[in-house]
């Protein structure tokens, strides 16, 4: 069963991230305010962004990915800025990078002694 992850922009300006497998149905419900509690707090809702996966699971980790993901880092996923978005998932800061494992899927540095996401990284 296909999967999709999208992206809406929320009344407050906030951006929502999810996955579903039917895209139409859950937007009518984030609509109708039986979407999340964030999105029902938010309406109206639009959606600017979505991709579609040949199976739910693949959206979902997708999901995962990016609601990891900075503010301008979305924003150039969204506007297809592809050399941009290179850029954001490139770390600015030198000497943490070569010092602290890098997830990047997370877009978060590891701590080795707890193998868990450093806080405020």
């Amino acid at each position: 069963m296909k999967g999709y992850m999208y992206i809406l922009e929320c009344s407050d300006g906030s951006y929502y991230t999810g996955s579903t497998k039917y895209l139409d149905l859950r937007l009518a419900q984030h609509q109708a305010g039986e979407g999340s509690n964030h999105t029902k707090k938010r309406l109206p809702v639009k959606l600017l962004y979505f991709e579609e996966f040949q199976r739910i699971d693949e959206a979902f980790y997708r999901e995962k990915q990016i609601q990891g993901w900075s503010r301008k880092k979305k924003e150039a996923l969204i506007n297809g800025f592809t050399e941009e978005l290179k850029k954001l998932a490139e770390c600015m800061n030198e000497s943490h990078c070569k010092n602290v494992p890098f997830d990047s899927a997370q877009g978060t540095p590891f701590d080795l002694t707890q193998e868990t996401p450093v806080s405020g990284g």
